[in-house]
């Protein structure tokens, strides 16, 4: 059964929600790319009230990045760790009011999403590093992290959890429907909306196998545009093998880890064809959950890091039965739309609206989620140190 309101929860509606109902959020994400964290600023009812608002970008430094990334496989000081992803997510904050001249006193709730480093729903399990309290104490504002427990608590997935968020901004700007909203992070996902019908799921890999392959064989964290891959060819054998996961027999909603698919297949290529070869695995696997889909997508609209290889979106183009076009296209800032999702949900957690669907992650029915964090009376905004 769906968990009702907590006294807190209770307690930041009464106290931060506008005469108008509406509330101001800011919301961040670091997704399973692990290249650092998007903060973003809205203004919502939680349901379709949206005013969209700045954001901005802060890279994690390269240690702590090369540290993320082989958690949690190794003996790490996992406190530590927190403690220091959190802090930079503060930092985050702070330098977006900083930069657009936001008063941050006048934000009501931040949505902290926290940094993913193991998804096993399999398992029935997710952690995301991030302590709620700890950044609610520094910042001196309501904060609501651990968006998915809830969800797998209740038999989902725990992911995709931006479909609410995809929904809500589908229908403030009237785009003809049905449309897919294709997510391409370190992970893919797809969000189908139309009408009443709200479905997801993850499609397969997305940026995470091009960026671990160029960092290794060319020196770079990712292939700036898709050029590296423009230079190789794809390898058929290569592909074919990638392809015979049994992800890709499942039906969804479904997710899965950033690292759920090896590169082993392209082992012995060149860099180029590697990258070529994998930003095809990334395409064909999309294409393959497009003929999954519940109906038909009038457009593809892609959004997060993705969107930006170039290679990789005429690779989409060629082989979808639909346009494609990129968030700028619609009006959208693609950096910004999971932040602002998790802005959004935040709002949503805070009123016990759903945050997941049986159609979005397989919950058993429609659930809120997540948990809120308010400042300690004896805290002192700052006194983290970051």
């Amino acid at each position: 059964m769906a968990i009702g309101p907590t006294p807190r929860q209770r307690e930041c509606r009464a106290n931060y929600m506008s005469a108008a109902g509406r509330f101001r959020a800011i919301g961040l994400m670091s997704g399973t790319s692990m290249d650092g964290i998007d903060a973003a600023v809205l203004e919502t009812d939680g349901e379709a009230h949206l005013t969209i608002g700045a954001h901005a970008s802060t890279r994690y430094p390269h240690d702590l990045r090369r540290t993320l990334l082989s958690l949690p496989s190794t003996g790490a000081d996992m406190p530590s760790i927190e403690r220091e992803v959190t802090d930079l997510h503060c930092q985050a904050v702070r330098s977006l009011c900083a930069r657009r001249n936001i008063n941050l006193a006048a934000i009501d709730v931040i949505g902290f999403h926290g940094q993913t480093i193991l998804h096993a729903p399999q398992e029935g399990r997710t952690w995301q590093l991030g302590d709620g309290q700890r950044m609610a104490d520094s910042l001196g504002r309501a904060v609501v992290n651990k968006f998915r427990q809830n969800d797998m608590k209740h038999g989902g997935q725990g992911a995709p959890f931006a479909p609410a968020y995809h929904r809500a901004l589908v229908r403030s700007c009237g785009i003809p429907q049905p449309i897919a909203v294709l997510n391409i992070g370190g992970v893919s996902n797809v969000t189908l909306i139309d009408g009443e019908l709200l479905y997801a799921c993850d499609c397969g890999p997305g940026n995470a196998l091009i960026d671990d392959w160029v960092s290794v064989h060319c020196g770079v964290p990712y292939d700036a545009g898709g050029k590296i891959a423009a230079a190789g060819q794809i390898n058929d054998r290569a592909l074919t093998m990638l392809l015979s996961s049994a992800y890709f027999r499942q039906r969804g909603p479904k997710s899965l880890d950033r690292n759920a698919f090896s590169a082993e297949p392209v082992s012995e290529l060149s860099p180029q064809d590697g990258a070529a070869t994998l930003a095809a695995f990334t395409a064909a696997a999309i294409a393959a959950e497009a003929q999954r889909l519940p109906c038909a997508p009038k457009e593809w609209v892609v959004v997060g890091g993705g969107r930006l290889n170039g290679y990789l979106l005429a690779e989409l183009r060629r082989r979808l039965s639909a346009p494609v076009c990129i968030a700028e296209e619609l009006g959208w800032t693609g950096d910004a739309i999971e932040a602002q999702a998790f802005g959004y949900l935040a709002v949503r957690s805070i009123l016990n609206l759903p945050l997941s669907w049986p159609t979005t992650t397989g919950v058993s029915e429609p659930v809120s989620g997540g948990v809120l964090w308010n400042p300690t009376p004896t805290s002192t905004p700052g006194t983290s140190s970051i």
